[in-house]
């Protein structure tokens, strides 16, 4: 805005005392300040609002209006509360430094001429910047010369002074203006947006997140959508403001959705850029359920490697991934849901750039979908490729680690109705392993789904255990053969608290050893012994025979 349209407003009811031919300075904020040298404080621009503290004598207005004039301020407004009137050599000095000076009546709020200053200047840069973001979005539609969501993100920074972040389904920072988000605040938020869009609550979604932030939360409408929520709300982004919105005008919303549509252009070039790699994946996979040679195998990985890993040289380790998405009473295809679940959840949070977040290549069946994932060598730290320091090993996907980020993003998306299970298989480092690194995904996913809870995943090492055997041992078998080995253990403990379960326990971690257990469980060994004779008393089994631990042990574990 103008100073000029400072005078012109008559509910200011400012005064100018010097400065006429300056009034068609552009005014970009308001300060209000009483120190002698705000210097630090200014950026250029300002309206500088001032109540006269620090003039303690007419020596005291040349240095501070020369500091202003330095630093830039569109004009000084002095207060006539404190001194009833603007004193001369105030007036003597803007004059001389050509800084306008206004009187501020003692009847006017500097809180009045702040208000004002702050919506006018607002509200034009709304206005400049939706013309911008209509321009990118123009651009990005068109083609990729726009430059990409950052650039609008960035403004949206430093002309409104708003911090927004691109987040996706699982939490992972997609672009970003201002201070990187925390892991469980990003986390936090997209558990919130999801949660919203299954329960069609409208837009913006206000969330009280960790450390009392605020944030609005828009989505992000990629392509056409579907009727069913379901179908996207554990692959979509969307666009978090560190403000709340709930007061905000129209024009300022309307500028919001207009960013979130542009967001979604870059969104629907990244899927088309997938599309290559999905097939990639799919032609793979084909090869390896179809019993193709490994050479056969080697030579397509080879000519994907352009695709799925760009400037990346050598040969890489792979590990597969297979995912499931159930939902209660859906007609929701879980294959396609699952492969874009995939391609967010695993896409490479460190990445320098989207081709190489996107390494991974998805294919999906009619009810689940399978992941290719290349582990290339990473830059040592400190090596420059001159002192023959060699990469660092690729570090593989660990269930455990999938898991704990998955769990907190995606257990509201999935709601009371949904569940995802996971299967991580090993690194393989050669064509001729992903064939069993692929079955080693699907009975790792068999081994989650077996267990309770929205989000499970198993990984490949726990196929080498007893675990893997005991999710599939049928209901009324497991409750059967608990029950003749347990149950006469458990009413004796009733009636006598005698603790033969919890010394049954002990005995068994302890591989049977006498000593051993009993310092475990201070008892003397006499004690010790009473109570395992008793126990094998009520059970008809003798604990000094493999056969019999070894049933005792999965009892402990299926009960």
């Amino acid at each position: 805005m103008r100073l000029r349209a400072l005078l012109d407003t008559d509910a200011l009811g400012l005064r100018l005392l010097s400065g006429a031919d300056e009034l068609d300075r552009t005014v970009r904020g308001v300060m209000t300040t009483d120190l002698r040298d705000p210097s630090r404080y200014l950026n250029g621009g300002e309206l500088v609002l001032t109540g006269l503290a620090w003039r303690h004598g007419p020596e005291d207005s040349e240095p501070f209006v020369r500091i202003l004039a330095a630093a830039g301020v569109a004009a000084l407004a002095a207060g006539e509360a404190e001194l009833s009137a603007i004193p001369d050599d105030l007036v003597t000095a803007c004059t001389r430094n050509r800084l306008p000076l206004f009187a501020v009546d003692e009847q006017v709020a500097f809180a009045t001429v702040t208000e004002y200053v702050v919506r006018q200047v607002s509200g034009e840069r709304a206005g400049d910047l939706a013309a911008v973001v209509d321009r990118h979005r123009r651009l990005m539609s068109a083609g990729p010369a726009g430059g990409g969501p950052d650039a609008v993100l960035d403004l949206l920074g430093s002309d409104l002074d708003l911090h927004a972040w691109v987040l996706s389904s699982t939490g992972r920072e997609i672009g970003g203006s201002g201070y990187p988000l925390p892991a469980a605040v990003r986390a936090e938020l997209a558990g919130a947006q999801q949660a919203a869009s299954r329960t069609g609550r409208p837009a913006p979604h206000r969330v009280a997140a960790q450390g009392g932030r605020v944030y609005s939360l828009f989505p992000v409408r990629a392509g056409e959508g579907g009727t069913d929520i379901r179908a996207s709300v554990l692959s979509d982004w969307f666009l978090a403001v560190e403000a709340d919105a709930g007061e905000w005008p129209a024009e300022r919303l309307d500028l919001l959705h207009g960013v979130t549509q542009l967001i979604a252009v870059e969104r629907d070039r990244r899927d088309a850029a997938r599309t290559m790699r999905r097939r990639l994946a799919a032609e793979v996979f084909e090869l390896v359920q179809g019993g193709a040679p490994p050479a056969e195998i080697g030579a397509r990985l080879r000519a994907a490697a352009p695709v799925l890993m760009p400037g990346v040289a050598g040969e890489p380790q792979w590990q597969i991934v297979v995912a499931r998405v159930d939902w209660a009473d859906s007609d929701v295809p879980p294959g396609p849901v699952a492969q874009a679940l995939l391609e967010e959840a695993l896409a490479d949070p460190a990445a320098a750039g989207p081709e190489d977040a996107d390494r991974i290549a998805v294919a999906h069946t009619e009810d689940k979908a399978m992941a290719l994932v290349p582990l290339v060598r990473r830059p040592s730290e400190g090596a420059d490729g001159a002192d023959g320091a060699e990469d660092a090993e690729p570090e593989p996907l660990a269930a455990e680690q999938l898991q704990q980020a998955l769990r907190g993003p995606l257990s509201r998306g999935l709601g009371e109705d949904g569940r995802l299970t996971i299967g991580v298989s090993a690194a393989v480092h050669s064509p001729e392993g992903l064939r069993g690194a692929l079955e080693e995904a699907r009975h790792a996913r068999r081994v989650a789904a077996a267990r309770g809870g929205r989000v499970c995943v198993a990984g490949h090492e726990e196929l080498a255990s007893h675990v893997l055997l005991l999710p599939f041992v049928p209901d009324d078998v497991r409750r059967a053969f608990t029950a003749r080995l347990l149950d006469p253990l458990r009413a004796y403990d009733r009636r006598h608290r005698a603790e033969l379960i919890p010394t049954l326990e002990a005995f068994l971690e302890c591989d049977g050893s006498w000593t051993r257990c009993a310092a475990r469980l201070h008892l003397h060994v006499n004690t010790l012994r009473y109570r395992v004779g008793r126990i094998e008393q009520l059970t008809g089994r003798d604990l000094s025979r493999l056969e019999d631990k070894l049933d005792f042990f999965l009892a402990l574990r299926l009960s």
